[in-house]
């Protein structure tokens, strides 16, 4: 990118020494941040404009944050090129009013005209520089030192380091367990509590939900996860009594038919079409206290779909292959939530980010209210039948299941 030169009018001696104090300031390491604001420039959506000092791959730069109406931007540029921007937005057809903060002084500059300028020196606000440093280590709800299972699962080496080609799947695991966080410290104090993870695979996130709960939040659980395949459940049963995981434990069967007694929580990620209708259906029979699915594959709904073609004004869409899919994963999902309010619960629909190897779903939960009322329930009850009716949907497998 070439330097941006400011050749519409000449700096005002004013804006000459705020500029120098700011090299100073940048040369000396006392430089903290400097902010723009009033702007009367041709871009009508920006607002203001932030700079301050990172260290991007060890090398200083510049990052300037360009807020706008609707969305935030945020360029890195080395400093001569940063000043030349900062030189671009000076004056009084641009951001009028600049504040530069070090730690041995503040500057206010003002335009009030083309020519009438004020600055302002004052003592520094700030006494510290701030952490340059740009990538900040996030804290994760887990951390990958001294975990016997994410070693047996070959997310790290024996030293606790995640493995190049496992961060995606280290990522994926404290991610999941940053949205459980607050839905977890909404639910009904219990002396245990007890949990099943439907279609838990090799159990990456099930160790890890079993790890945070009882370690970190020292919550009382009792967790089970429920795999189809014996050579999984029998792999990660070691892998618990390796790690010392008293309460956790693998069990052999089907969503629909493994038994449960008693279920507070009832999770279950990327069960495949009418799979996760069967994990929302055990989860409301139960009473469990929290529901929460990752649908994959949505073919019931667009069977049905593809089956009872109809005419409204939105029927144009589904004419495409890519589009039915995607109008099929929404009222499916549509549907699900609706019926979970139905039963008493008040859902969410967010964006579930998984790893690389799949694609993004939707996280539904529901976490149950103390009561609904009839009234409620038969508004409800009428937007699920307009709905099937005006997407041409004859039954919903969830439907079927509670036999509403």
């Amino acid at each position: 990118m070439q330097p941006i030169t400011n050749t519409r009018q000449k700096m005002t001696d004013s804006t000459v020494q705020f500029l120098e104090i700011f090299t100073q300031s940048w040369q000396n390491n006392t430089f903290v941040k400097m902010t723009f604001s009033n702007y009367k420039g041709e871009e009508t959506t920006l607002k203001n404009l932030y700079a301050k000092k990172i260290l991007l791959k060890d090398q200083p730069k510049l990052s300037f944050t360009y807020r706008y109406q609707t969305n935030d931007i945020v360029k890195n540029y080395g400093f001569e090129e940063g000043l030349e921007i900062i030189k671009k937005y000076s004056g009084f057809q641009h951001f009028r009013i600049h504040y530069l903060f070090t730690t041995e002084l503040d500057m206010h500059l003002e335009y009030f005209s083309a020519h009438k300028v004020l600055l302002k020196q004052k003592p520094p606000s700030l006494q510290k520089t701030p952490t340059l440093s740009h990538d900040k280590k996030k804290k994760r709800a887990i951390s990958p030192e001294g975990k016997a299972y994410l070693h047996a699962l070959k997310i790290t080496d024996e030293a606790g380091k995640v493995y190049k080609n496992a961060q995606d799947k280290y990522r994926q695991i404290n991610h999941y367990l940053e949205l459980l966080r607050p839905l977890m410290a909404e639910l009904p104090g219990r002396e245990t509590t007890k949990i099943y993870d439907m279609g838990a695979g090799k159990g990456y996130l099930t160790f890890a939900l079993y790890d945070y709960l009882s370690e970190v939040l020292k919550m009382s659980v009792e967790v089970t996860g429920i795999e189809y395949r014996e050579d999984l459940v029998g792999l990660c049963n070691q892998i618990a009594q390796k790690s010392g995981f008293e309460h956790l434990s693998f069990g052999q069967g089907t969503i629909e038919h493994f038994p449960i007694e008693e279920a507070h929580i009832l999770i279950a990620l990327h069960a495949c079409d009418t799979a996760t209708d069967e994990a929302i259906y055990r989860g409301i029979s139960l009473g469990a206290d929290l529901i929460v699915v990752a649908p994959c594959c949505h073919k019931q709904i667009r069977r049905e779909l593809e089956k009872h073609t109809v005419s409204n004004e939105l029927d144009f869409l589904v004419q495409y292959g890519i589009f039915l899919e995607r109008q099929a994963e929404m009222l499916t999902d549509g549907l699900r939530a609706l019926i979970l309010e139905y039963f008493g619960y008040k859902t969410k629909v967010m964006e579930f980010i998984s790893d690389a190897h799949t694609p993004k779903n939707v996280m539904l939960i529901g976490a149950k209210k103390l009561s609904i009322s009839e009234e409620e329930k038969a508004v409800i009850l009428e937007k699920i039948k307009q709905s099937k009716a005006y997407f041409g949907v004859g039954y919903h497998h969830l439907e079927r299941l509670l036999e509403i």
